[in-house]
């Protein structure tokens, strides 16, 4: 199966409010894509009708090959899913809710989860309930990794977490999803984290998807180019140069998948008059 997880045309509203219109994106079998985007832009929501949660006004979502709305038992029980590190039964210590755990999913490896709470500080009987934050996320990720799924669907998965948890949760999973060849899609406010772990991202807007793309491939291509102005004025109009554009007193900034030098053409044949015109180096999270 080339793509794991297929979005056709998804248009959902909440009431009046449209939240995107016809989006399509699809994630490749055995990579991690990153879903990023501000608030508001129906992230989570596109998680919700993935798992079925929500019914979108119009368009379809695939999962395995099934329709995410009539998700057979066979297929659920090869998606682990995460919800901000919710657990349930938090009563139980590690050894107990691995063991809970371990009745309802046919697949279940316990190496992958033992594997990851040996990296935790914690004593074998404490309750889930006294740890920190950050620890019970890592026993949510350890009970999905031993679900063995072919797809993690992991929300905000770094929500919470402290440093030091979040590169642990993000070198292990990384090293395990390549390992295993699973398919994760996972979202983040914190995109730095996203930069370290993803292959592809999905970038929405308020309107839909902006990009898609390989992130490398987007790291490479997209640039920000700075320039002093002569007049404290910019007038520019996003079009398949320039992608977007700010001004800050007598300082310009330009975003575009173009070369400096078709760039400064550009600003050229607009009478932009500019000096000192230069290539910002940005990260994913520029």
């Amino acid at each position: 199966m080339e793509y794991a997880v297929e979005c056709r045309n998804l248009t959902h509203y909440y009431g009046e409010k449209k939240v995107y219109e016809n989006m399509s994106f699809n994630i490749r079998t055995g990579s991690i894509l990153g879903l990023l985007g501000k608030n508001g832009t129906g992230k989570t929501t596109t998680i919700n009708i993935l798992h079925g949660f929500l019914e979108p006004r119009s368009g379809e979502c695939f999962i395995l090959g099934e329709n995410s709305q009539q998700l057979s038992p066979e297929t659920k029980s090869r998606v682990g899913f995460l919800l901000e590190g919710h657990i349930q039964y938090d009563f139980m210590n590690i050894y107990q809710i691995e063991k809970f755990y371990s009745r309802f999913y046919p697949r279940w490896k316990r190496e992958p989860y033992y594997e990851l709470m040996s990296k935790l500080a914690i004593t074998p009987k404490q309750k889930i309930s006294t740890m920190s934050c950050g620890q019970q996320s890592q026993v949510a990720l350890g009970l999905i990794l031993a679900q063995d799924p072919d797809l993690m669907i992991l929300d905000d998965f770094s929500m919470g977490l402290d440093p030091g948890y979040r590169r642990l949760f993000i070198e292990f999973l990384a090293e395990y999803g390549k390992a295993e060849n699973k398919t994760i899609f996972v979202t983040s406010h914190i995109i730095q984290d996203m930069e370290m772990l993803i292959d592809d991202c999905v970038v929405l807007g308020y309107e839909g998807v902006l990009q898609h793309m390989p992130v490398k491939e987007l790291m490479e291509t997209f640039h920000q180019y700075d320039f002093s102005l002569v007049k404290p004025e910019l007038n520019l109009e996003s079009d398949d140069v320039i992608v977007n554009h700010d001004l800050v007193k007598k300082r310009g900034t330009v975003y575009s998948f173009q070369d400096a030098e078709r760039v400064k053409q550009y600003l050229t044949n607009k009478n932009v008059i500019f000096g000192d015109f230069h290539e910002v180096p940005m990260s994913l999270e520029d």
